[in-house]
């Protein structure tokens, strides 16, 4: 972690950073209707890096050239691992609603305190562990919540799956893949942000992660030009609102905290997400989605309350 207190708590920080990426679902929501889910991602990544590489070589010129070889190929890591996040949670976003998307999503802290022990040797306390637990019921009854049925005795699994129940596991499981995306993409840059002020180590970690996504869509032969303006508006505001002060207000308190507290904090995004999806978009959860999003909400006070 830095060794010099920061200037902000970074409690304040993770809040304003769950703020910020609880708009993400409904601009991209708001995209998906002229522009495809990859080349989204693709825009969200260049913007937020492009931004980032002016003031990172205005300012930080000296720091970027001590960066060595190892600490690029890890922060490189890093960003295979945000691709893979938000190449598949967006795509997630065609095919199931938000709420379940982002719930399921939001699981990334089970991940992070299942492989933390072996790869960043951070053990996580008994209360987190109490808390994933709710958290992994809440994400189990959202990935199904297409094929459950509550009734007078409990939950019911119903057999027949139509083709918009196939399309909501389709979406439940790129959501899930999401979730793992985002885990790796934590613990890969975890020690190398140790020793890397967050600009530089943002910059480079956006910037493989959007060079990895170009790649893709120019292979896949997905247009990246010749949308509206509004549109490029939308894009412009998802690079940088949800992802450049968003996501980098979580990678600058992984500095000052360890990776489980970040990732169960990225809890609250569901929260908002759900709030504005329901006052914006009409869009109004499913009994399961509600069930399981309780799950998960009680998850997030024991792991981050308790913990503390």
């Amino acid at each position: 972690m830095d060794n010099k207190s920061p200037i902000i708590s970074p409690g304040l920080v993770l809040i304003f950073g769950i703020l910020a990426v609880s708009t993400s679902s409904l601009m991209i929501k708001i995209i998906q209707k002229e522009v495809p889910s990859l080349v989204i991602a693709f825009y969200r990544l260049i913007i937020a890096s492009t931004i980032m590489g002016f003031y990172v070589i205005i300012s930080k010129r000296k720091e970027l050239s001590g960066i060595s070889k190892k600490e690029m190929m890890v922060m490189g890591l890093s960003g295979v691992f945000l691709a893979v996040h938000f190449a598949s949670w967006i795509t997630s976003l065609e095919y199931t609603s938000i709420v379940s998307s982002v719930m399921l999503v939001s699981s990334t802290p089970l991940w992070v305190a299942l492989l933390s022990p072996l790869i960043i040797k951070e053990k996580p306390g008994k209360y987190v562990w109490t808390g994933l637990l709710f958290t992994l019921v809440g994400a189990l009854i959202i990935g199904l919540s297409g094929n459950l049925e509550l009734n007078g005795t409990g939950f019911m699994i119903n057999n027949f799956i139509s083709q918009d129940q196939k399309k909501e596991l389709l979406g439940n499981g790129l959501a899930l893949l999401g979730a793992w995306g985002a885990a790796g993409y934590l613990m890969a840059g975890r020690g190398v942000r140790k020793r890397i002020s967050i600009t530089p180590y943002t910059f480079i970690v956006y910037g493989a992660a959007a060079i990895i996504m170009l790649v893709i869509v120019l292979f896949l032969r997905m247009p990246v030009t010749g949308y509206s303006w509004e549109t490029y508006g939308w894009l412009a505001s998802l690079g940088i609102v949800p992802q450049l002060i968003g996501h980098t207000s979580f990678n600058w308190a992984l500095g000052y905290v360890n990776a489980t507290i970040v990732s169960v904090s990225m809890l609250g995004e569901p929260i908002g997400t759900t709030i504005l999806s329901f006052l914006i978009l009409k869009e109004v959860p499913t009994v399961m989605e509600i069930i399981g999003g309780v799950f998960i909400l009680v998850g997030i006070y024991i792991t981050s309350i308790k913990e503390k």
